[in-house]
């Protein structure tokens, strides 16, 4: 980098040794900033920059973000993509920036394959039907594909997440 600046003041001048340098720096941040990684249907805990008072996500529907108490954001990856987090402190001034980037889950899953269907099953250590994004349904012993599959299944998590929800407001009113 010095060498640049020196041959450049001998030569081009001072713009060419500031934009090596604007150069240098642009490609060092993007080598440090490296992309933070979250499983689908897991969370992740970060640490926010202090002052952090607004979290935003560029797309909702691949990830969530919560502000915990000290310093902390948990997010959560719903959907397989990319987005990116910024955050914020009171006066709207940008602390920082980051690439997010949904992964499928990691674990004991088996995906099973029958025509044109597909089911992800979840073996921790029984294997379990899941709901995982781009599964199609369940084929019937007859042949024919389930197509309520995700809202059987939407509905019993659904039912399942009211009841311990419930269990939880009853214990703390004890």
């Amino acid at each position: 980098m010095r060498d640049v600046c020196v041959r450049a003041r001998k030569g081009l001048g001072l713009a060419v040794c500031l934009a090596a340098a604007a150069l240098t720096l642009a490609v060092a941040r993007a080598a440090a900033e490296e992309p933070v990684m979250v499983q689908l249907d897991r969370a992740t805990v970060i640490k926010l920059p202090e002052r952090a008072a607004t979290v935003v996500i560029g797309d909702p529907l691949i990830a969530d973000v919560s502000l915990q108490p000290g310093g902390l954001g948990v997010i959560t990856g719903k959907s397989y993509g990319a987005t990116n987090v910024i955050v914020l402190d009171k006066s709207g001034a940008v602390l920082a920036e980051h690439t997010l980037e949904v992964e499928g889950p990691a674990g004991p899953t088996v995906v099973v394959y029958r025509g044109v269907t597909r089911q992800t099953y979840s073996c921790t250590p029984d294997c379990e039907r899941r709901i995982t994004i781009g599964d199609t349904g369940a084929e019937l012993y007859d042949g024919a594909v389930d197509k309520d599959y995700f809202a059987k299944s939407l509905e019993q998590a659904t039912g399942r997440n009211a009841q311990a929800t419930a269990a939880g407001a009853a214990q703390q009113g004890h």
